[in-house]
């Protein structure tokens, strides 16, 4: 269904953001009788065009969702984003003959992704883990009555009212209160400055180099046994005996000697057994 379904475009850019939200507000809503046929055409038949109406028409509940998660520092767009592949998870899973609402139905999926995002991505480290982590990760904000630390009474109550242990919602105000490290140097007065980047990165443990030392060794080893084994006897020993013999390699007028043909002909086995080679050694 969403291989196929084209959505509003949408990106982090203030004015592209703008426009989306105006574009997905200018949606009709549906009537209960629209969302029910719309419904039973999805599930029965399978009908793209009638998920298509669905999602467009509750784009904006995603919107309206994604405001209550601004204060976690995420981009807005990105959220949204989540979001509406939760709606699209609701759309596909929706029974119409329930007679529940589709957004009744479809913020919990919504919100779902949007939590799941913000956990990914909130910090490096990742803060919640366990269910009651996460409840605290999304309650505690809220009840906490003032920016200072939590007095024992209110940790107590918050506890209780969440259902956690007193030592989780200690835990968890205290990453809260933690501080991000950059990992990149700030700018300075043009002095010599260090950060954590400087001493924990390894330029050849940099994926690209990692991945192209891999692949160089493949090509040496097994990769180059397996693609000189798909040549004939008189091609492989052309190849060897001109590029494998690094102390000695031959010459097409050698090889044109050799084999009693002209040195264009040994060229043109060179070039065939090269080509050859090449498609063995790039698909395996």
């Amino acid at each position: 269904m969403t291989a196929t379904m084209n959505l509003p475009t949408l990106s982090n850019n203030a004015t592209s953001l703008e426009n989306y939200i105006h574009t997905v507000n200018n949606y009709p809503m549906l009537t209960q009788e629209e969302e029910t046929r719309l419904g039973q055409r999805l599930r029965d038949h399978g009908d793209v065009d009638a998920a298509k109406h669905l999602v467009l028409s509750h784009l904006r509940l995603v919107v309206s969702m994604a405001r209550k998660f601004v204060g976690y520092g995420l981009p807005q767009a990105d959220l949204i984003q989540e979001g509406n592949i939760g709606l699209m998870k609701a759309v596909k899973r929706f029974d119409p003959d329930r007679g529940v609402r589709l957004v009744s139905f479809a913020m919990h999926w919504i919100s779902a992704e949007m939590h799941e995002y913000i956990v990914r991505n909130w910090r490096m480290v990742k803060i919640a883990t366990t269910k009651g982590q996460r409840k605290l990760f999304f309650n505690l904000r809220s009840m906490k009555t003032s920016g200072n630390s939590l007095t024992p009474t209110e940790i107590s109550e918050i506890a209780e009212k969440l259902g956690v242990k007193r030592e989780e919602v200690l835990e968890m105000e205290t990453r809260f209160s933690g501080h991000d490290m950059s990992l990149a140097p700030f700018d300075d007065d043009g002095e010599e400055s260090y950060s954590p980047l400087a001493y924990l990165s390894d330029p050849e443990a940099e994926p690209s180099r990692v991945l192209a030392r891999a692949e160089h060794d493949r090509l040496s080893s097994t990769g180059l046994s397996n693609a000189l084994a798909t040549l004939d006897p008189r091609s492989r020993h052309i190849v060897e005996a001109r590029w494998l013999n690094e102390e000695n390699p031959a010459t097409l007028h050698e090889l044109a000697s050799e084999y009693s043909i002209s040195a264009e002909r040994v060229r043109q086995i060179e070039q065939k057994a090269m080509q050859k080679m090449k498609s063995v050694l790039y698909t395996d």
